[in-house]
């Protein structure tokens, strides 16, 4: 038995100071009154090769699954989310280029970029936010002093005269979303949804599960009550309207629901009204003091929610004064004729994908007849018309 002042060690103790064998750990009680050196563990032998095949393998099922799953939901590759950086990207373009465009959601949709250029060889760049003023935009435009050229303002009523920004506040803070770390990561994002569809922002596991819950919080609208996906966008912020709203009663319906009809929800009193129309003015001579110029256009909108549109801002009081007082021209839809009016609106306040292009061929064709800042190429495409996106029995094409 070894001397407890020998120098010999417990057996199976290695000579070299901490080894240990294997499966062997030495604590403080095992050496009482001695220093204790950090023991040395042996790693064990593994078929690590092996372990990383079998990881890869079950990622790439896992991935596999995610994607067929989203494809089932019609979600698609190339559907990219439409960040703050995305939108303070563009803002930058905007500063060289002939025509911009601002406004809320409808505009939004309602503008097919691709039939844009191919009847005027421009393509505009798209700086419309959802659920924002469009006069919060379009005070942004003014004070973007390197920005010269056509800015086309589309606005529903309601929003345009609202007394807040929206969601759109994030402008006012333009300057965090343009760091080269957020541009990259929004980059590399990108490059990842031109591929993947079940990227989608909109149906990450934490949104989808937020949204079973319809008494998320009692007496308190939650995630179930909030509007869903709507939109697919594409390249440069080309937004249009989500094909399954189109086809889908359930996600048609819980849409049109969200909406709440466009019910009051803060009086437009006539102080309001003319304070709105005072903003616009100074907007839009500060646009063309520096050589620039501002049109108007107001999309449609179905009647269930026009009718409460009109009943707070009525358009001789809205979009009448307002072209009045910024010397302005403008596009109404009220305006266009029979043939390209009653488009299909899925959800009553955006256009179907193809109504979008027949909508943006209308209006850019009667925009180039009021304003020479807006031309027509040689050889552009002939007119479309509602027959183009309905089909005789009213439904969508």
């Amino acid at each position: 038995m070894p001397s407890s002042t020998s120098n010999s060690e417990p057996h199976g103790v290695l000579k070299r100071e901490g080894a240990l064998p294997a499966g062997l750990r030495l604590t403080a009680s095992d050496r009482p009154g001695q220093a204790q050196p950090v023991p040395a563990r042996d790693i064990p032998k593994q078929p690590w090769g092996r372990l990383a095949l079998g990881v890869l393998v079950i990622v790439l099922i896992a991935t596999i699954a995610l994607e067929v799953n989203a494809r089932h939901l019609q979600l698609h590759p190339g559907d990219l989310d439409n960040s703050e950086v995305d939108w303070a990207v563009e803002r930058s373009r905007s500063e060289g280029a002939p025509v911009a465009i601002v406004g809320d959601s409808r505009i939004l949709f309602d503008t097919d970029l691709d039939r844009f250029e191919a009847l005027t060889g421009i393509r505009p760049v798209q700086l419309a936010i959802h659920g924002t003023s469009a006069l919060t935009l379009l005070e942004d435009s003014a004070r973007n002093k390197k920005f010269k050229g056509l800015l086309i303002v589309g606005l529903a009523d309601t929003m345009f005269f609202q007394p807040f920004d929206g969601y759109g506040g994030y402008i006012h803070s333009r300057e965090t979303y343009e760091s080269p770390a957020r541009q990259w990561s929004a980059g590399l994002d990108h490059m990842l949804q031109r591929r993947l569809a079940f990227l989608d922002s909109s149906h990450r596991l934490s949104v989808v599960a937020a949204r079973l819950d319809a008494d998320f919080r009692p007496g308190v609208e939650g995630p179930f009550d909030d509007i869903w996906k709507l939109a697919e966008v594409g390249e440069r912020r080309q937004t249009w309207m989500w094909p399954r709203i189109v086809t889908d009663r359930f996600l048609r319906a819980h849409s049109r629901w969200a909406w709440k009809g466009f019910k009051e929800k803060f009086p437009f009193t006539p102080e309001l009204i003319a304070k709105g129309q005072q903003r616009a003015v100074a907007a839009v001579e500060a646009i063309r003091a520096r050589g620039g110029d501002v049109v108007f256009v107001r999309p449609p909108s179905d009647i269930h929610l026009r009718i409460n549109e009109e009943a707070q801002v009525p358009k001789a009081k809205g979009w009448d004064a307002l072209l009045r007082n910024t010397h302005s021209v403008g596009v109404h839809n009220d305006d266009l004729p029979p043939h390209l009016r009653r488009l299909i609106m899925p959800e009553w306040s955006h256009l179907s994908r193809r109504c979008a292009t027949v909508f943006t061929d209308a209006y850019v064709r009667r925009l180039a007849a009021l304003t020479p800042r807006l031309k027509l190429r040689v050889g552009a495409p002939p007119p479309l018309s509602r027959d183009d996106c309905v089909a005789p029995n009213g439904k969508p094409l």
